[in-house]
C-alpha cells in the first residue's frame, strides 16, 4: 500500500493563535490545514474582505493549502428547531468563507440522529440539513458530518434522505472506535459515496458508553451533566491516544480509503495530551510511513 493523499493538521490542535499554529503545521511537515471558523479571529463576521485576502496569501506563502474549515456550532447540532435558523445562516457564512479561502469543505457535528424517524428532533435535523445540503451543492461544496455520534449505517440512512450530497461525511475512525464501537473499515465502505474529508486520530474504548453521554442530546437528562463531563475528561469511557497506540487498524483503514478511491486529505486531530505538537509531528511521520 502506498498512500498518495495529502496530510493535513487541525491548526487549533496546537492551542496557539491561528498564524502561530499555521507556522507549526508547516514545521511538522503538513501539506494543508483545517481551521476552526466559528468564533474569535476566524469568525466570518470578524473577517473583512481585506482580512480574508491577506490570510489566504499568508497561508499560500507558507506553502500550505486549506484542507477544510471547521464549522461545528455546538449545542446539540441542529436538533433544536428554535435556534436552527440562526445556526443554518451562520453555517452558510462559514461555507462562504471556506470557498473564498480556497476549500469547499466545512466539517461539522449535526447532533445525534434519533432512531425515531418520526420524531420532532429528526424532522428538525432533516429540515436544517436539507437547506444546508442544497446551499452547499449550489456552490459545489460540502458540509461534512463527523462520524461517531451514531453508527455508520444509521448516518447513511439519514444522509440518503436528503436531496443532494451537499451534506456529506468527515470520516473520523477514532470516534467510531471510542464511542459507538463501530468498525471504521466497514464504515468507509458503507459511506464511500459521501466521504469528502477525513480525520486521522486514534483511541480505544474503556467501557461501553451511550453516545448521548459524550455528545449530548436535546432534552437528554440521563445522568448528571457535570458528572458525565468529568467521566469523559478523565478517560473513564474512552481514551484518545497518539497514532498507532489505540485500536484503529490503520493499515486496514488506509487500505479501505484507497479501495473506495478517496483522494482527499488525511487531517490529523489531537484533542488531548500534554505535548500536542510532538504528538502531531509523530502523526505526520506515522502517515508518511505509508507513502
Amino acid at each position: 500500500m502506498q498512500l498518495t493523499n495529502k496530510i493535513g493538521v487541525i491548526v487549533d490542535s496546537f492551542r496557539l493563535p491561528v498564524r502561530e499554529g499555521l507556522k507549526r503545521a508547516k514545521a511538522v511537515g503538513a501539506d494543508g490545514v483545517q481551521i476552526y471558523a466559528v468564533s474569535g479571529e476566524m469568525d466570518p463576521a470578524n473577517l473583512t474582505a481585506y482580512d480574508r485576502s491577506e490570510l489566504k496569501k499568508y497561508i499560500a506563502d507558507l506553502g500550505l493549502d486549506i484542507a477544510a474549515l471547521c464549522g461545528d456550532l455546538g449545542g446539540h447540532g441542529f436538533q433544536d428547531g428554535e435556534v436552527n435558523p440562526s445556526k443554518v445562516e451562520k453555517s452558510k457564512r462559514i461555507l462562504d468563507l471556506a470557498v473564498e479561502l480556497g476549500t469547499n469543505v466545512v466539517t461539522t457535528h449535526i447532533g445525534i440522529v434519533p432512531d425515531d424517524h418520526n420524531s420532532a428532533v429528526y424532522a428538525n435535523m432533516q429540515q436544517a440539513c436539507e437547506e444546508l445540503s442544497v446551499y452547499a451543492n449550489s456552490m459545489n461544496a460540502y458540509f461534512a458530518v463527523e462520524t461517531g455520534p451514531e453508527r455508520a449505517v444509521h448516518l447513511k440512512s439519514f444522509l440518503d434522505s436528503l436531496s443532494t450530497k451537499g451534506v456529506s461525511v468527515n470520516f473520523d475512525p477514532a470516534n467510531m472506535v471510542m464511542v459507538t464501537g463501530d468498525d471504521p473499515v466497514a464504515g468507509v465502505k458503507l459511506l464511500k459515496d459521501y466521504i469528502v474529508h477525513t480525520h486521522v486520530k486514534d483511541g480505544y474504548q474503556v467501557q461501553p458508553v451511550d453516545p448521548k453521554h459524550v455528545y449530548g442530546s436535546l432534552g437528554y437528562e440521563g445522568m448528571d451533566h457535570e458528572k458525565i463531563a468529568k467521566m469523559v475528561a478523565s478517560g473513564e469511557f474512552f481514551k484518545e491516544v497518539p497514532l498507532g497506540q489505540g485500536k484503529v487498524d490503520f493499515p486496514a483503514y488506509f487500505a479501505a480509503l484507497q479501495e473506495i478511491g478517496y483522494k482527499g486529505y488525511l487531517t490529523i486531530e489531537r484533542e488531548v495530551g500534554e505535548n500536542a505538537e510532538a504528538d502531531i509531528a509523530l502523526a505526520v511521520k506515522f502517515i508518511q510511513g505509508y507513502k
